[in-house]
């Protein structure tokens, strides 16, 4: 479907906290802080494919980043109620990634999109996939029969995503992304120049040193980490499973003109 109108920032600003996608957002305090305890503590599936070691213990220090690139509330005594997104950052998040896709049009990149939240985010990426190839790029385009302890892993609509029991599956892990760039390899493919992802995809990624740009939600702390850290290059905070996935659009029109794109 085409991207309606590209709105104007104070435009995308409203239309962000209307819709929920940042300001009070669905997301409550209970659950961020939880977390960014469990994250503190080691649990793996909070760390999105990345390799945090211990320097992430203090979950006073996770709840510092978040505050600063997220734009959560930042009192440790807050522990319960609505919690936030600066939507404000959103969209600063967004021009720097309009930026690293510009870089990829200039330079007819190979890119690799994928999503651990195809019921939100899939069209986003997909869109985004859409203007790249337009612009010369080239989509990168996964090797066939892949699969994890999760499920397999193949292409919707030019984005990778997980599958099981003939449903797209939302998952936080990084083996699907260890998955396809070990298959790429494995065929004697090069990498990707860029992956544009969220969740584990994202982090997978940058862990294992390929650009990555992604989204994440206020209660995923791990890729806003990993920014600060510049393992991934840039991290979008939205909310990423809102009531329709329509209410990106005018958020993906004002990346995809900001990229110079449209």
């Amino acid at each position: 479907m085409p991207i309606p109108g590209t709105p104007s920032r104070a435009e995308l600003v409203d239309h962000l906290v209307r819709t929920r996608i940042a300001g009070d957002v669905a997301t409550p305090r209970e659950n961020n802080l939880s977390h960014y305890r469990k994250l503190a503590n080691g649990d793996r599936h909070y760390w999105l494919g990345l390799e945090l070691g211990d320097r992430w213990s203090d979950e006073q220090d996770v709840l510092a980043v978040m505050a600063e690139r997220c734009g959560v509330n930042d009192d440790p005594e807050y522990r319960y109620g609505q919690d936030t997104i600066d939507p404000e950052l959103t969209v600063a998040a967004l021009e720097r990634m309009a930026s690293r896709l510009r870089k990829a049009a200039a330079g007819k990149q190979r890119v690799l999109f994928a999503t651990g939240h195809p019921g939100g985010l899939l069209d986003v990426h997909r869109a985004t996939a859409a203007a790249l190839r337009a612009a010369g790029c080239e989509i990168v385009v996964i090797p066939e029969g892949l699969h994890t302890d999760e499920g397999y892993v193949f292409q919707f609509a030019d984005v990778a995503v997980l599958e099981r029991g003939a449903t797209l599956w939302h998952t936080h892990s990084g083996e699907p992304m260890r998955t396809i760039l070990g298959g790429l390899e494995h065929e004697g493919r090069p990498l990707p120049d860029l992956v544009v992802a969220d969740h584990g995809w994202a982090g997978c990624a940058g862990q294992l040193g390929v650009d990555s740009v992604g989204y994440a939600d206020c209660n995923d702390p791990a890729l806003f980490l990993a920014e600060s850290e510049g393992t991934v290059q840039v991290t979008v905070p939205l909310d990423d499973h809102v009531t329709s996935p329509r209410h990106y659009d005018p958020m993906t029109a004002y990346l995809l003109s900001e990229s110079g794109l449209t």
